[in-house]
């Protein structure tokens, strides 16, 4: 049987406990929290001048994208035009369409370096600034990762690094102190299971710069800490769900890190072949492995939905294409919206089941255009993504 199941009203799932003649019940949970991840590169920030010259944005690089492939549909074309994402004014139009399609949030992928925070205006400028701000929930995701020069990267050198992500202790401290007085005393900041959601990127890496499992447990119980004596209440702790073969082990240091829930950024998209591979079969793997991911954590598990992958923007346009790494890696094709919109009724179906033991879906991406990875209209499918999202998920 398919993975893609049509949701409805009611869930109907296996209960042996409670099962009657038709051996299955209704699931009575409540609609989930849907969030989009936001990525913030779509505006002038002082070290991009930097290093790519005075105004660039990402945009540069998503309009110099080329066909890599016979049939390979790039550039996309933003149907909203190539907008500053700091202008609160854009932002109240990002704010009202995707609150309208039923995203109840962003999370916003979020930087911050040796020298301070990285890609910052698109918050602090643009959503905090929106006149409608508080019709919709926001979060941070700490992106916590060395930088390279991606935009664009050539095969000779696909590690160049720009910014090293490797964290010190009195960079978290700094990371934390703003993250409670900036953000999270913010009315619309979400709240997810009772706790302010605060999720991490590559958690490995973090710990790796604070010392340990146990330097980090008892700076982040610091970090509570500090929140509550704010008034703010509790921190639900999120992380990318970390990888190992040894689960018990993942488990046991999750557990002395001090993480509350676990949760995905995207799929596993070197499922196929190269250079394309169809969405189906990438998100037919994915769904199934919802399961499997909640089964082997011991915390909540929140799924995502990838409307799609495509990262050949990133790529030395002149260069061959070929399977040598990101971004030269290969491009989903066939992710029309109504082959989203399966695979959002299919984590609809999920998350709502007895299986589930997350309270919300993570969609990747609201804005990540350069790798092909965005619900923002463009000029071929125009509202196609967010529709689907209504209709599965809508209010």
């Amino acid at each position: 049987m398919t993975i893609y199941e049509k949701p409805s009203s009611e869930v109907k799932v296996s209960n042996p406990a409670s099962e009657g003649k038709t051996g299955k019940k209704a699931s009575t949970k409540p609609r989930p929290l849907i969030c989009a991840y936001y990525f913030p590169n779509w505006h002038q920030d002082p070290r991009n001048d930097i290093w790519h010259g005075t105004g660039w944005t990402e945009w540069n690089v998503v309009k110099h994208a080329t066909p890599r492939f016979p049939g390979h549909r790039q550039p996309k074309v933003p149907l909203w035009g190539y907008e500053d994402e700091s202008d609160s004014k854009v932002m109240e139009k990002k704010i009202k369409e995707a609150s309208s399609h039923g995203i109840d949030g962003f999370i916003f992928d979020w930087y911050w370096y040796d020298d301070g925070p990285f890609r910052i205006k698109c918050i602090n400028e643009g959503f905090l600034k929106a006149a409608n701000t508080n019709d919709m929930k926001f979060a941070i995701m700490w992106c916590i990762e060395d930088f390279f020069q991606v935009h664009p990267v050539s095969r000779m050198n696909r590690k160049h690094l720009l910014k090293s992500g490797l964290m010190s202790p009195q960079i978290f401290l700094d990371v934390t102190d703003y993250c409670i007085n900036n953000y999270f005393n913010q009315p619309n900041y979400l709240r997810i299971d009772g706790g302010l959601y605060f999720s991490i990127y590559a958690v490995e890496y973090l710990v790796k710069g604070l010392g340990g499992d146990k330097a980090t447990g008892e700076l982040m119980r610091g970090f509570r800490k500090r929140a509550f004596d704010a008034g703010l209440g509790e921190i639900n702790i999120n992380v990318i769900a970390p990888g190992g073969k040894e689960q018990d082990k993942v488990n046991s240091f999750l557990k002395t890190v001090g993480i509350d829930s676990c949760t995905s950024y995207v799929w596993n998209m070197h499922v196929g072949g190269f250079p394309q591979t169809d969405y189906e079969i990438v998100a037919d793997a994915a769904i199934k492995d919802f399961k499997h991911k909640t089964e082997i954590f011991d915390i909540p598990y929140h799924p995502v939905v990838c409307m799609g992958w495509d990262p050949s923007p990133r790529t030395v346009q002149s260069e061959i294409y070929e399977n040598v790494g990101y971004p030269y890696t290969p491009v989903i094709v066939n992710n029309t919206p109504a082959n989203f919109g399966k695979a959002l009724e299919s984590a609809s179906n999920f998350i709502r089941s007895d299986i589930s033991t997350g309270s919300m879906v993570n969609i990747s991406c609201w804005n990540e255009w350069t790798e092909g990875n965005y619900l923002e209209p463009d000029t071929e499918y125009g509202y196609g993504y967010l529709d689907e999202v209504k209709r599965v998920f809508g209010k």
